[in-house]
């Protein structure tokens, strides 16, 4: 295995399931939980775990492969995301499932247009319900379309990482004047700010900045407890991110918001991390939080359609939160726990195939498979 992948990150999984609990929670009917805020906390840690890979990938061979790079990501998402809509258009289509179905609406989700097909041309009755979440995943597509790019060229012009991290900052500033225009734009939504990959992707580019200014995979093997100065600063970031939610102004909350929680969030991943194994960060590798945090792609891809169905069959069920989330989360686990059983493990093999120093396998080899 390659270094590049080998390369193993604590607290990260249980991140996810803490992320991904957070989303549940709020689409079973828990609305004080803030469920935009577990999406943002996905999307921090995507730019994250991908920067960090790829800068791993270019200590070890030289370079990004970008191609293999996008097959890898094909191979981990694609199947589960066709699986969970296939099941979801069936649904539909016997009348189980509300919404609608429509070959525009489905290129569009299998195209990851979703969020834009979402804001411009969906009039609400066009893909199956609980498949709107999937305007997130088009957000995290849109950013790797062109990100890895970037960081070949600038990588292999031996540009210095504090510089790359600047230019990210500038990005990230820019991202933010978008939204502060579009918020002072006549007849101006939310669902403008909140879904679109132009006015969303900072939070992923924050996450990106971290593993490249201050990666604590580079401190983890320090050791040491937290000291008061890294409390307090925990303390702070902790404050920034719970301000972010209870300011309820909606300027604030469409143009400014994202970006405080992206700075908040640089902290408190990097404490994670580093002290992974100490208070307050035990519990996120405890493994069944890390099991969570392994299924939580098949979760969030199908919680919420197991939450439609709900809504459309059993509406008694549906209608009370503290049955509908372990309902929710229970059947979505199972799923995952499917996917990662009987799906998954081929698709991990082809995986391997394009990881950074792997070598390819005889044809003859491929072929017998």
């Amino acid at each position: 295995m390659s270094k590049a992948h080998a390369l193993s990150i604590p607290s990260l999984d249980g991140i996810r399931a803490i992320s991904v609990l957070i989303v549940v929670l709020s689409h079973s009917g828990f609305s004080a939980v803030p469920g935009g805020l577990g999406v943002t906390i996905f999307f921090f840690l995507s730019g994250y775990l991908i920067t960090t890979l790829m800068l791993a990938e270019c200590e070890l061979t030289g370079e990004i492969d970008i191609l293999k790079f996008y097959a890898r990501r094909v191979f981990r998402l694609m199947p589960p995301l066709l699986i969970t809509l296939a099941i979801a258009y069936s649904l539909t289509y016997f009348g189980w499932l509300k919404g609608g179905i429509s070959l525009y609406g489905l290129a569009a989700q299998v195209s990851y247009f979703a969020n834009y097909y979402g804001i411009f041309f969906d009039p609400g009755n066009t893909v199956p319900d609980g498949t709107g979440i999937l305007w997130s995943l088009a957000v995290e597509e849109h950013f790797y379309m062109f990100y890895p790019l970037l960081m070949s060229l600038l990588l292999g012009s031996h540009v210095r990482p504090r510089t790359i991290a600047a230019l990210l900052g500038l990005g990230c500033l820019a991202v933010l004047a978008w939204r502060l225009h579009l918020i002072a734009t006549p007849g101006f939504t939310s669902l403008r700010t909140y879904y679109a990959s132009d006015t969303r992707i900072d939070s992923i580019i924050y996450g990106c900045i971290l593993a490249i200014v201050a990666n604590p995979v580079k401190a983890m093997q320090r050791g040491g407890a937290m000291s008061p100065m890294q409390w307090a600063l925990l303390a702070i970031a902790g404050g920034m991110l719970l301000g972010t939610l209870l300011y309820r102004d909606e300027a604030f909350r469409e143009g400014i918001r994202y970006s405080l929680q992206g700075l908040a969030l640089m902290p408190i991943f990097y404490f994670a991390i580093r002290f992974s194994d100490r208070p307050p960060f035990r519990f996120l590798n405890w493994p069944l939080v890390k099991k969570i945090g392994v299924y939580s792609y098949v979760i969030y891809l199908s919680h919420y359609v197991v939450i439609r169905l709900f809504a459309a069959d059993f509406p008694a069920i549906a209608a009370n939160p503290y049955l509908m989330f372990p309902i929710a989360l229970l059947i979505s686990i199972a799923f995952a726990a499917a996917v990662d059983r009987f799906v998954d493990p081929y698709f991990r093999q082809l995986r391997r195939q394009f990881r950074p120093g792997a070598v390819p396998r005889p044809a003859i080899l491929r072929v017998s498979e």
